[in-house]
């Protein structure tokens, strides 16, 4: 047998390489679990779910202070949404690791932030300017600030070059910007917002019901709403008069999930999620798909799609639907119709020939009709939340493995 030359096994190794690189994803808060100065930082990273938003994110640089910064932070007891603010001007939307740093073209660079890609900062507020100081230094200060840079370069916590650089700073970055007051959950009416965006409806239906404090108990702690549009609810209400109390406020419970999730996150995520629902035996589970920029929400009896983002901002999001969501639990699952039996071999004439009737249309089959319980069905939906999927990294392993095997026969 003729052994692979070196060149083969070269192209091999890299395909390997390349299969790694393509798979491994970055994970911000395991990078800083491994260092406890700082836990704070980290911690609020995943409180104000900045985390996904980085871990979603390539060529960026994190700009982190350890729990004695964060300490300086939180003494001035500002508001989740405002640190959310902080924090994210401290991620900067290009790669410097110690290297770049200290090799800065002219001495000087300017650095977009997440904070900036927000809206929310005016003008130039959401900008880093970076510095290559004397002696080694490199300074750190918002591109308006007037004086020397506040902050300045410690070390380097982690590097996956052009992916993600982790790297300490002396201090947080001051930014009246980022700082400024933001409304409050507690000051969000939810009926008010979902009626002047389309879903009066859903909202007034809501507002009769006990579910309202539902999801008015759920904002503070994060809460995702997908509300049926107008047209979609007014023809459901007749079918919705029929379930029982419990029932109603379970459908309308349904709608709600107990945890923020950014249109970013739910346009990368594709699993199951609980609702304000579930509780117990009774799962009132969906399932988040998505298919580029199309977000489905499916049950096991219809298929909903988002048509347009009402509010999303940390900790409320509201998504209009072209459907009510149907849970098992209250409805019956459409069976599907039985397949035609096949024609005998002896031709019949167009006389005697019958077509087989024309199975019932979605809208007309008994999927949305009430059930008299909850379905034991055994492929009920897992608890597990939503499951990242990286349809490309998976793409790629299998033409790196497909590329590696061909070489070596």
């Amino acid at each position: 047998m003729q052994l692979p030359s070196s060149a083969t096994v070269a192209a091999v190794v890299l395909s390997v390489v390349l299969l790694l690189c393509a798979t491994e994803a970055h994970n911000i808060t395991h990078i800083l679990a491994n260092h406890t100065q700082f836990s704070t930082f980290n911690h609020y990273l995943t409180t104000t779910h900045l985390a996904t938003e980085i871990n979603r994110r390539q060529t960026i640089t994190v700009c982190v202070v350890d729990n004695a910064g964060m300490s300086d932070l939180l003494s001035k007891h500002l508001s989740i949404n405002t640190i959310k603010n902080v924090l994210s001007f401290h991620v900067l939307l290009d790669y410097f690791d110690a290297k770049k740093l200290h090799q800065i073209t002219n001495g000087t660079a300017l650095a977009a932030t997440i904070f900036q890609a927000t809206g929310s900062a005016t003008g130039s507020s959401g900008f880093v300017n970076i510095t290559d100081l004397k002696g080694g230094k490199v300074g750190f200060s918002p591109a308006d600030y007037n004086g020397p840079p506040p902050a300045k370069f410690v070390k380097s916590i982690e590097e996956i070059p052009y992916n993600i650089s982790v790297i300490q700073i002396s201090t947080i970055l001051p930014s009246d910007e980022a700082e400024a007051p933001t409304p409050g959950p507690s000051q969000m009416n939810l009926t008010s917002l979902m009626s002047a965006k389309g879903c009066k409806v859903f909202a007034e239906t809501l507002l009769a019901s006990p579910a309202e404090k539902t999801f008015d108990d759920n904002v503070d702690g994060g809460l995702t709403i997908f509300c049926p549009g107008d047209d979609a609810m007014k023809k459901f209400l007749p079918k919705f008069k029929n379930l029982t109390a419990e029932g109603k406020q379970s459908l309308l419970e349904y709608h709600g999930i107990p945890i923020y999730q950014s249109i970013s996150n739910l346009k990368s995520n594709n699993g199951d999620m609980n609702t304000l629902a579930t509780d117990g035996a009774k799962k009132y589970a969906v399932v988040i798909q998505n298919d580029g920029e199309e977000v489905t929400i499916k049950t096991k009896i219809v298929t909903a799609k988002i048509t347009a983002t009402l509010v999303d901002k940390l900790p409320l999001a509201i998504y209009s639907l072209d459907k009510v969501l149907l849970p098992k639990e209250l409805f019956k699952a459409a069976h599907t119709p039985a397949p035609a039996p096949a024609p005998e071999s002896r031709a019949e004439s167009p006389k005697h020939s019958k077509s087989p009737p024309a199975p019932a249309s979605p809208a007309d089959s008994p999927a949305d009709s009430p059930a008299d319980g909850p379905n034991g069905d055994a492929d009920d939906l897992t608890d597990s939340g939503a499951v990242k999927y990286n349809a490309g990294a998976s793409l790629a392993a299998v033409f790196s493995l497909w590329f590696a095997f061909n070489l070596l026969m």
